[in-house]
């Protein structure tokens, strides 16, 4: 049954959640207000933790383990909200089972595997959606509004920096759980390939220090940041950084062009021209799950294309390949992956599924 075809099912979507965590609880929350889909059932990491999340949302089924989830008959679909690590697997398996597929970015930490996911996706004609809620921000509406008064764009700079002392002993500080940081935070690679296009150059580096005995594997600060030259000329300096040696919390973004510049920091923004400066207002970051979710049943009821497509998302993911490779070098990489919405030849096609960034 494609995208678009399910409306004629004549009852609500059935479901399954993959995870307990902050994106689980908001999907499963969103879910519960909307007729059009409910979810059956959900599985965790700790049986103790998935009983009180599945409690506490009436969530009538508990899987033992995602595997077993994926291949329940009743399920129509997957929201697949765990570890990065492990979104390749739970997607690809749900996809050969024949359900659709929502997932929380990156759809894989892999290239390789993603691009091997979207041609699933297509061959089984399910629908594959890989959240990037950023793109339904205010800040990101406002970008999109007010950037042709800046004229043709120059120069980018954007900062993510989130304090945290002492560093959690969570996933999200884990490499091997995580991953790259511009791979698991890809919306930061994401944001500026949506608004300024194709790649032509990464360099970056990486600061990371693992965290003290007794938390193997984690590290308590990370600080990485990359220079994107983009091939209209665009250049941008991003920088990500979380932990107990990130002082100053920080959201901002700035582009400067021909004609003038935004400037967005936290909440406020302003356009700077030779006329003075400018309010931007920005609207709120809240309810983006609960619109990212009302796409994603309009498009499975109704055919109404999403607002991003899995492509875009594994073009972002092969630019923070790229970033990956630069931090480990030392040397600048060249994006060669052909950016969506460019005509596909049969040696790009097999570059992407290569090792090729």
């Amino acid at each position: 049954m494609a995208s678009g075809s399910w409306a004629n099912l004549g009852r609500s979507l059935r479901v399954g959640l993959v995870g307990t965590g902050f994106a689980a609880k908001i999907r499963a929350e969103v879910l519960a207000t909307d007729e059009r889909a409910q979810v059956l059932t959900v599985t965790g990491h700790q049986p103790t933790k998935t009983q009180a999340f599945a409690t506490a949302q009436g969530i009538p089924q508990i899987a033992a383990n995602w595997q077993a989830l994926v291949q329940q008959p009743e399920l129509d679909g997957v929201f697949v909200c765990n570890v990065n690590r492990d979104h390749g697997a739970v997607v690809r398996a749900a996809l050969a089972a024949g359900k659709f597929v929502v997932v929380e970015y990156p759809l894989s930490l892999s290239v390789t595997e993603a691009t091997a996911l979207v041609a699933l996706a297509k061959q089984q004609g399910r629908l594959l959606h890989v959240e990037h809620i950023e793109l339904l921000g205010g800040l990101h509406q406002a970008m999109l509004a007010h950037l042709p008064q800046v004229g043709t764009p120059q120069y980018v700079r954007y900062c993510t920096a989130i304090p945290q002392r002492p560093a959690p002993p969570k996933w999200t500080y884990h490499p091997e759980l995580f991953g790259f940081p511009f791979a698991g935070a890809l919306s930061r690679l994401h944001r500026l390939t949506n608004l300024f296009g194709a790649v032509d150059t990464v360099t970056c580096q990486l600061q990371a220090q693992a965290a003290e005995s007794g938390d193997e594997g984690y590290c308590c600060q990370v600080r990485c940041v990359a220079h994107l030259r983009f091939q209209n000329g665009t250049l941008a300096e991003v920088l990500y950084a979380k932990g107990a040696q990130t002082w100053r919390s920080q959201r901002w973004m700035e582009v400067e062009g021909d004609r003038g510049a935004l400037v967005f920091d936290g909440d406020q923004g302003k356009l700077i021209s030779a006329d003075g400066d400018s309010p931007i207002e920005i609207g709120t970051r809240r309810g983006l799950f609960a619109k990212d979710t009302a796409a994603v049943l309009e498009a499975l009821t109704d055919g109404k294309p999403l607002y991003v497509t899995p492509q875009e998302s594994v073009y972002a993911l092969q630019v923070a390949a790229a970033a990956e490779v630069s931090a480990c070098t030392g040397q600048p990489v060249t994006v060669t992956a052909p950016y969506p919405g460019a005509t596909l030849t049969p040696a790009a096609v097999s570059a992407m599924s290569g090792s090729t960034i």
